[in-house]
């Protein structure tokens, strides 16, 4: 299995618009983030999408991807499903609708908020997707998902277990039977805001602390903001450490 970080940044990216911050004008490429999204391709062969944000489209090419069998999404904020309309070239190329899993509150946002696209008699040329509520464990062309839920301050928001992958993101809390599904993974990606607290994401003593629980192999931090520091200056516990945009790590079955 192989994980690639498209992005690994937060809601604003970074650099951040007009900021004048020394992080948001660092010349290390490590600092420069995309909306945080993964792609993981299994030991089967299948493309797997975590998260379509803003830049999707520029995800995709800079990647050269040309084919993708399921989407999982966290929840439904904007920085994580809003290049859902760039599917269509995948449309395509594939025939097909785009399988496409979230949880209840993030299929009910999206049918409200891409009404074109799941109207009973859409117009020709849209993106076409095929939505799958997730309630439990289910599969994708032979891989075993396991969804990991927890909340985004008072929003239901779903991690996802790949066999030996563990992703999650944009969660401040996470229940302690649902801590348990992470346990035995071999990479644990998590999402970590910044070193001071936050009121809906896990600050860095906190994802510390959950990867310390967890105990994987190893960690890798995502969905980083301006206010973390130079890449190059955090210094974290052996094992873990920030992941940057275009960071690829394979994981033994």
């Amino acid at each position: 299995m192989k994980i690639t970080f498209l992005g690994t940044g937060t809601s604003q990216g970074v650099p951040v618009i007009a900021c004048p911050c020394p992080v948001c004008h660092s010349a290390d490429s490590r600092d420069h983030r995309l909306r945080a999204s993964v792609l993981v391709c299994t030991d089967e062969g299948l493309n797997i999408l975590i998260d379509a944000g803003p830049d999707f489209r520029q995800q995709m090419l800079r990647h050269d991807v040309d084919r993708i069998d399921a989407i999982l999404v966290t929840h439904a904020h904007r920085d994580h499903v809003a290049g859902i309309d760039d599917i269509r070239p995948f449309n395509y190329l594939q025939h097909a609708p785009l399988p496409l899993y979230a949880n209840r509150a993030a299929t009910t946002s999206l049918i409200s908020d891409y009404g074109y696209i799941f109207a009973p008699h859409p117009y020709a040329g849209l993106p076409e997707v095929r939505l799958h509520e997730v309630d439990g464990p289910f599969s994708i062309g032979g891989q075993p998902v396991v969804p990991i839920a927890g909340l985004h301050k008072d929003m239901p928001v779903l991690g996802y277990r790949l066999g030996p992958l563990v992703y999650l993101t944009d969660c401040n809390h996470i229940a302690s039977d649902e801590v348990d599904k992470m346990r035995g993974c071999r990479l644990l990606v998590l999402g970590c805001l910044r070193r001071e607290p936050h009121f809906s994401h896990l600050s860095l003593p906190e994802a510390l602390a959950l990867i310390a629980d967890v105990r994987p192999r190893r960690a890798l931090l995502t969905h980083i903001s301006h206010e973390m520091g130079f890449h190059s200056e955090v210094i974290l516990p052996e094992g873990v450490s920030l992941a940057y945009d275009g960071l690829e790590v394979k994981i033994e079955s």
